[in-house]
């Protein structure tokens, strides 16, 4: 389970529970929200799809306790396109 809490503007914490529960704080700005989601969804819910992306490729101890959003893409760099796609459905 993916739970998101609003910390501050454009910072979230991001709790993933599993065998070994992780907390995450993930800087989101207004202008990559805008980006990502097209204002489509909640922030919250772009974070828990960038999230699921995230658990797809690696387990939850394996990602970093503090990062922006967009250092997803240096790692994986398909994350924008899969983002767009998970959260725009045909």
């Amino acid at each position: 389970m993916i739970s998101v809490s609003h910390i501050e503007e454009d910072l979230y914490q991001v709790t993933v529970q599993g065998e070994r529960p992780t907390v995450h704080e993930v800087r989101m700005t207004q202008a990559t929200y805008r980006m990502l989601s097209g204002r489509r969804c909640t922030h919250e819910w772009v974070l828990v799809q960038a999230f699921q992306f995230l658990l797809e490729h690696e387990p939850n101890t394996s990602i970093l306790p503090v990062f922006d959003i967009m250092d997803i893409e240096r790692f994986f760099p398909t994350f924008r396109a899969e983002l767009e796609r998970r959260l725009n459905p045909p």
